[in-house]
């Protein structure tokens, strides 16, 4: 028994760091891209639903909105909360995704985490969970061998 439990371990743990980066940096950036695309009008990109439309983005009405009923932040009026929280959300998915800038971008989202758990939906915790554990792995561990940081990581040292 004790010896299949190993060998399972033993199995588990030859799993690539930077395979679980990847798609923690994927899955966490897909969320936040989607929430961003909610906010705008006039750009979408939706690569699984096979939506493109590359326009000039807006922030939408509804958006602006949502920041002046629902979300109602304390210590930023709507008007400047709204376009922050949508461009947010569509720079650091992109930057995470690429794995450039990845510590900055995750902490940038896990900021953003907080705030939503903290002033907007504070029931819904075992989502924002999830996500700050994604971006704390990506924070602490950093993007892996997949991405633009590593390979600048490469060059500057070689370069020196």
């Amino acid at each position: 028994m004790c010896t299949g439990v190993s060998r399972l371990v033993a199995l588990f743990s030859r799993i690539p760091d930077s395979l679980i980066a990847l798609i923690g940096r994927f899955s966490i950036a897909a969320i936040f891209w989607k929430s961003g695309q909610t906010k705008i009008e006039g750009f979408a990109v939706d690569l699984v639903a096979g939506e493109f439309q590359l326009g000039w983005p807006q922030l939408s009405d509804s958006a602006l909105e949502l920041f002046r009923s629902e979300y109602r932040l304390p210590l930023l009026p709507p008007e400047l909360a709204a376009p922050l929280a949508a461009f947010g959300e569509h720079v650091f998915p992109v930057l995470i995704l690429l794995g450039l800038a990845t510590r900055f971008s995750s902490l940038a989202l896990l900021v953003m985490t907080l705030t939503i758990q903290i002033f907007v939906y504070p029931d819904a915790y075992p989502t924002h969970g999830v996500w700050a554990t994604v971006l704390l792995v990506l924070i602490a561990r950093g993007p892996g061998k997949i991405s633009l940081d590593h390979w600048l990581a490469r060059c500057c040292t070689k370069a020196a």
